[in-house]
């Protein structure tokens, strides 16, 4: 019974993905074609800035990362080790979102 029930849920889940991702491409797409048919042009310059937005982000979750690494060797109490850890990730992770934000507003001037 609880093989049962664990293959019901993970089918549920994956239905769920497989929805909302139709759902998400199919309203892309209807949006791209109004836009084509009204003459609205898409700049390809938007999509360099998300992959440089993108970038900036997961470079500074990655130095998140690394930066907590150095709290593993440190002899700290497991629930002040998780909080270190996933505070610096987060704030390396905001310090990245800022660069993205600061070289965006670079590029549009």
């Amino acid at each position: 019974m609880k093989d049962q029930t664990e293959l019901f849920g993970g089918l549920i889940i994956i239905t769920g993905a497989i929805i909302i991702i139709y759902i998400i491409a199919k309203y892309t797409y209807l949006i791209k074609k109004a836009m084509i048919d009204k003459g609205i042009t898409n700049n390809a310059n938007k999509t360099k800035l998300n992959y440089i937005d993108i970038g900036c982000i997961v470079f500074g979750i990655g130095l998140g990362l690394l930066v907590s690494a150095i709290y593993s060797n440190l002899d700290l109490d497991e629930n002040t080790l998780d909080l270190l850890v996933w505070g610096t990730i987060l704030i390396f992770g905001a310090i990245g979102l800022f660069i993205a934000h600061v070289v965006r507003r670079k590029i549009e001037k």
